[in-house]
């Protein structure tokens, strides 16, 4: 769920800003001339600026881990070098390079991986070591693959071929391969995993046909219909949290929106409260064997349950369907620096209304902005050592700051002590 202008599809600012959601889509990263920023989605529809780094570095790719202190970066200046740091004290805890350009970050709580375009690293996210390289992987020139977030189901997904929709699956956990999926005629265009690690959505160059797989069975779970009328780019395919939607932006104005409801019990039932198109389709699937192939296929794919109608079409765009005050919203970025978010009706679907639009970087950062130029800790600053300088102790602790969560942005509990810590008097000695 990302994207860019430049050198990749995904990596850089030429011709707009990098916006990516992070993994459970309750905030925003951005990447500009400047630097890099996050953003928080507020309960009232709005969007907050909680950090911006201010560094003057013109920033590529960036990405958050979950709600963590975590950031990997990636700068125009060195886009063969991989930065992670601990955003709230503005320390680099450690960095990495590499043969080619970095085109891609993915992130979950147990790996992180590199995509080059012939290579793929993958990283131990507790201490950044590399585990394993993939080679020789097919001409992947937009650095296209998908790290599921969930850790127990760890795989990443990446083009097995140019020249066909091939998917290759990898076991991050177990370092081997898992299986390979023949999704599309096309190249691949778009990769995106469910929450829970075991759903795939795929979409070729075509930008017709979006295919949903089960993993590892190989299994295509449902095959949506994107429109009949012409060929467009992909740019996002992204899960809502329950799994229960599947979005897609593309280069048009149109963002879709499809329900990934379960088959219909009995195929010659009357048509359900769903729509005609959906008792068509399964209807269709009963007597495949009666129509050509190719009739069979068009009729039995299913369509969008609602849709929403950008102010203007982005070359490129991230979405998001996400709960916002317990109210299902469509969130819409682009590279153009805004942000469109819509009410999503999950009872009816049909058109989403949009409710506000923002602008990123526009508005001055609130006073919890930090700056951050320096790339140093302040610990780091009294000690008078630069990150490079750092011991390996001192980087693991570092690092296991940063990947220590933040607290949930909704009430406070006051008997959890990640947000009302004990008190002492001053009487009473500090804590060893």
């Amino acid at each position: 769920m990302s994207l860019g202008g430049g050198h990749s599809a995904e990596g850089s600012n030429g011709g707009g800003i990098f916006v990516q959601f992070n993994q459970d889509c309750t905030s925003l990263v951005a990447g500009s001339s400047s630097g890099y920023h996050l953003f928080a989605l507020t309960p009232d529809d709005g969007i907050e600026e909680i950090y911006a780094s201010r560094s003057g570095q013109d920033t590529c790719l960036v990405d958050r881990l979950f709600s963590s202190s975590l950031v990997a970066i990636v700068t125009v200046a060195a886009p063969r070098k991989l930065i992670v740091c601990h955003y709230k004290k503005g320390t680099e805890i450690c960095n990495y390079s590499y043969s080619n350009t970095i085109l891609a970050v993915k992130l979950n709580r147990s790996r992180l991986v590199v995509c080059l375009e012939e290579s793929l690293h993958i990283h131990n996210i507790r201490d950044m070591k590399i585990l394993h390289t993939i080679r020789d992987t097919p001409p992947n020139p937009r650095g296209l693959c998908a790290l599921a977030p969930s850790a127990e189901l760890c795989h990443v997904a990446y083009p097995g071929s140019s020249a066909v929709g091939e998917v290759q699956i990898f076991d991050c956990v177990h370092l081997h391969a898992k299986c390979v999926l023949s999704a599309h005629d096309s190249p691949l265009a778009a990769l995106a995993w469910s929450a829970c690690g075991r759903r795939l959505a795929t979409a070729s160059e075509r930008g017709t046909v979006i295919r949903v797989f089960l993993v590892p069975e190989r299994t295509r779970l449902y095959e949506f219909r994107r429109g009949v009328k012409r060929c467009v780019a992909i740019a996002c395919l992204a899960f809502s949290a329950c799994g229960a939607y599947l979005a897609a932006t593309s280069n048009t104005e149109t963002v879709h929106v499809f329900r990934l409801a379960e088959p219909a019990a009995a195929a010659g039932a009357a048509p359900p409260a769903d729509g005609w198109m959906e008792w068509l389709s399964s209807a269709v699937s009963a007597g495949a064997g009666y129509l050509p192939a190719q009739v069979a296929d068009v009729l039995a794919q299913g369509r969008a349950f609602a849709a929403a109608r950008l102010p203007r079409a982005a070359k490129r765009a991230v979405a998001a369907v996400t709960n916002v005050a317990r109210a299902p919203r469509l969130v819409v970025a682009t590279d153009a620096g805004a942000v469109h978010v819509f009410a999503l009706d999950a009872a009816e679907g049909g058109d989403c209304a949009l409710l506000r639009t923002h602008r990123l970087l526009d508005a001055p950062p609130p006073h919890r902005a930090q700056e951050a130029a320096s790339g140093c800790s302040y610990a780091g600053a009294l000690r008078g050592r630069q990150p490079d300088a750092m011991t390996e102790s001192e980087r693991a602790s570092e690092l296991g700051a940063a990947l220590a969560g933040s607290p949930p942005r909704g009430a406070f509990d006051l008997r959890d002590h990640r947000h009302f810590p004990p008190m002492r008097t001053a009487a009473e000695p500090p804590a060893e």
